[in-house]
């Protein structure tokens, strides 16, 4: 399909009016992904910053940009997209679905600050009815994760005895004193809270059994955390995060899993398999068909919002959805708990 300006009239009429609360980096992305979708037509936009909205109504032609969530109202809109700091998540979706502004929601992840509030997010969203309703944990749709999750569910690796997971990056290596790192709060609720999503997709939800985590001094933010859960089934997990580790320019997701006929390492960018029988396998992206209609932040976020569009479109749920993203909260409100009892 060929992108179209923003709120173009070549639209069709039965297309889906989408908003987005929130004009950040990732507002831009979404916004973007969403104006060469089929199906969809982005019509608005909030953002509180007054500079922002100056900037958006000289570059984004077409759409309407107001400053208060509650002026999305009466704009007859199917979905909207909330993109801002995950401490105004709370506050962002109880507005729009006390005021009604849209049946349909997606929200960045993580789902909120902390695990009560999206719990009673997920309370709103099931009084509300049937609705499609997704968390943006975009790692679900990378084509190197997805062939783990195949890998799996095939039993290729036999009986899983254990695995690990890593969340790093070099955002804050060296950097003393951040408000940015303030701003973004825990590693774990920024950055590992993926690694959390991707196991319990892969094994089913998690208990905490201890947990550490640091703080460079003087910055005032949880920089570095480790903890230990298992699953239901009592396969044992270890996990850590960093954004202050060397030699990740890039984010870089992974796990480890140990199975008794081999072993798997998947992260963002490829996919290695050891058997004990000798047999090994090493897949890369491209390898995976790691293709997109649009690429623009990588191409699990045009599948991602495209499975949005796609459920929104066919009236079904789609996942990670409501539920799925409070039990990640859920984690991490463990682990911060039994970080904290070690004298965090």
């Amino acid at each position: 399909m060929r992108p179209t300006a923003f709120g173009s009239s070549e639209r069709v009429k039965q297309s889906k009016r989408v908003a987005i609360v929130g004009l950040g980096k990732m507002g831009l992305l979404h916004a973007s992904l969403l104006n060469v979708l089929p199906g969809v037509e982005l019509v608005a936009i909030c953002e509180q910053g007054a500079l922002i909205r100056r900037f958006g109504k000289n570059v984004l032609s077409g759409l309407q940009i107001v400053g208060k969530v509650g002026e999305l109202s009466g704009r007859g809109l199917d979905a909207i997209f909330v993109t801002t700091p995950p401490s105004t998540h709370f506050g962002v979706v109880e507005t729009i679905l006390s005021a009604k502004l849209a049946p349909n929601i997606f929200v960045e992840k993580p789902l909120a600050a902390n695990a009560a509030e999206s719990e009673e997010l997920c309370r709103l969203v099931e009084k509300q009815g049937p609705g499609t309703n997704m968390v943006g944990y975009n790692r679900r749709f990378a084509v190197t994760f997805g062939k783990a999750r195949e890998v799996l569910d095939e039993g290729t690796l036999g009986d899983v005895h254990s695995f690990q997971a890593h969340a790093y990056s070099s955002d804050f290596l060296g950097v003393r004193s951040s408000s940015k790192a303030r701003a973004r709060g825990s590693v774990l609720r920024d950055l590992g809270c993926h690694a959390v999503d991707l196991a319990m997709w892969f094994f089913g939800e998690l208990r905490v059994e201890a947990a550490e985590a640091d703080a460079v001094p003087g910055k005032g933010s949880v920089d570095s955390v480790s903890f230990r859960a298992v699953t239901g089934d009592g396969l044992a997990g270890g996990f850590k995060a960093s954004w202050c580790m060397e030699n990740y320019r890039l984010p870089e997701i992974g796990l480890t899993v140990n199975g008794s006929k081999g072993m798997m390492r998947v992260n963002d960018d490829d996919l290695e398999l050891n058997l004990k029988d000798g047999d090994e396998h090493r897949w890369h992206r491209h390898d995976l068909k790691d293709d997109a209609a649009f690429f623009l932040g990588g191409t699990d976020y045009f599948r991602e919002d495209e499975a949005f569009v796609r459920a929104l479109t066919s009236g079904s749920e789609v996942e990670p959805g409501f539920r799925s993203a409070a039990m990640v909260d859920q984690v991490v409100d463990q682990v911060e708990e039994k970080a904290s009892g070690h004298g965090r």
